[in-house]
């Protein structure tokens, strides 16, 4: 049963259980820059299933200052290294989680919208791009993913589209995103 935000839905995507398999710090993942430093491609660590809610509550007051905001609209589902958080944002009242944009929330004031919904976000995946760069990010060049690709095929109703297309869509979306998070902060 969901109420109008969907926010007594906490069931796990399998989707997402799908994407928590894989190891995103193996050397597959690898690159190497300019100066012949080996970096990862993304920084992602998927979860197996969402955080608590009073986890997410102590996350958003944190992040924001503001001890009376909760995380009710949110369920994490990811990390970046540093702490940055990947998270569904139940926005749509009525849909379902699958129909949710995905947002980031980095741990120094970072933030973005991702993708309009978890099958976009599987695209933004398989085309090369973790949760904290595609939100920080502005030119996506593609660096397509076979094992991610499969996922996305396996799991995505949306048709496949670049990071590009799939990120500059969410932002035209939800433009006011960054200043609704702002008006929370204390």
């Amino acid at each position: 049963m969901n109420d109008d935000m969907g926010g007594t839905d906490r069931t796990f995507p399998a989707a997402l259980a799908e994407v928590a398999g894989v190891d995103f710090h193996d050397d597959r993942y690898l690159a190497v820059d300019a100066a012949g430093y080996e970096y990862l491609r993304f920084d992602f660590e998927p979860r197996a299933d969402f955080e608590s809610a009073e986890w997410t509550t102590g996350l958003l007051r944190s992040w924001t200052g503001n001890n009376d905001t909760d995380g009710d609209a949110y369920l994490v589902f990811g990390q970046d290294g540093t702490g940055g958080q990947a998270m569904i944002w139940r926005v749509r009242p009525g849909r379902p989680l699958a129909d949710q944009p995905i947002v980031f929330l980095g741990s120094e004031g970072e933030r973005g919208v991702i993708a309009g919904s978890l099958s976009d976000f599987l695209w933004v995946l398989a085309d090369g791009y973790g949760p904290m760069e595609a939100a920080e990010g502005d030119d996506f060049e593609s660096e397509p993913d076979e094992l991610l690709i499969r996922i996305a095929e396996r799991h995505a109703t949306t048709p496949r589209r670049t990071a590009q297309e799939i990120v500059t869509e969410a932002r035209a979306e939800f433009p006011a995103f960054s200043d609704d998070l702002d008006a929370l902060c204390r």
